[in-house]
């Protein structure tokens, strides 16, 4: 059983765990907190960042982009059309584009800042960075995620999927961020109802079941997040 050390709303998590999801594999769920840096962790990722894939076949695969690449070369080939990364250059090129967007632009203006300051914070000690929020930071996310969310729409209104006709790592990688600022109640939905269906439809597929069912001590998600319907 392959094991993968997460966190539950950290979004480069939840993306591999889509990823897993469309691909009914199993793996056994470690939570980290990263702040704690463990030594037998740093062993495994030495930037110390969440996610982290253990196979008995590779000692370990870190960072969530890294892991997807490797799923797609281990057992993307043998799915047809289920394969999350195109076969076609022009295809796959757009498919990681985005899947970079999401995962790398998107976390730097939007995600990271809000899970650090409305999540993370509230379980670090003071001595590792935890104390109150900082208010400057989640308004710089909240404006930010507006752009975003248009682009988003602005995709989906030329294609059926953000990446082209089929559901791709792109989709997951920008569910999976926008879910956890979802489970925070920060995204602004009623500005784009084409984004809104968009996120509709990823979010009723099976793989994404288990993380609606992802909570936090002392948190409650916001009344849309696991709303199929909302």
């Amino acid at each position: 059983m392959a094991i993968l050390y997460h966190h539950p709303l950290c979004p480069h998590s939840r993306f591999v765990r889509l990823v897993m999801g469309e691909y009914g594999l199993d793996a056994d769920l470690v939570e980290e907190k990263v702040w704690e840096r463990r030594e037998p962790f740093l062993h495994l990722n030495p930037a110390g960042t969440t996610p982290v894939l253990v196979e008995a076949s590779i000692p370990s695969v870190p960072g969530a982009d890294v892991i997807a690449e490797y799923l797609d070369e281990t057992r993307g080939l043998a799915l047809g059309d289920r394969r999350l990364l195109p076969e076609a250059p022009r295809d796959r090129v757009e498919s990681r584009r985005l899947t970079s967007w999401f995962n790398q632009k998107f976390f730097d203006e939007v995600s990271s800042h809000l899970v650090m300051e409305k999540i993370y914070k509230r379980f670090m000690p003071t001595n590792l960075g935890g104390g109150a929020p900082e208010m400057a930071a989640i308004r710089a996310a909240r404006s930010n995620i507006r752009y975003h969310l248009k682009y988003v729409g602005y995709l989906i209104r030329q294609r059926n999927w953000l990446a082209g006709d089929r559901l791709t790592y792109a989709d997951l990688a920008a569910a999976a961020h926008l879910s956890v600022v979802d489970f925070l109640g920060d995204v602004p939905w009623d500005e784009d109802e084409t984004a809104k269906s968009w996120y509709a439809r990823v979010k009723s597929r099976p793989s994404f079941r288990p993380l609606l069912a992802d909570g936090m001590p002392g948190m409650q998600p916001s009344l849309t997040y696991a709303n199929l319907d909302f």
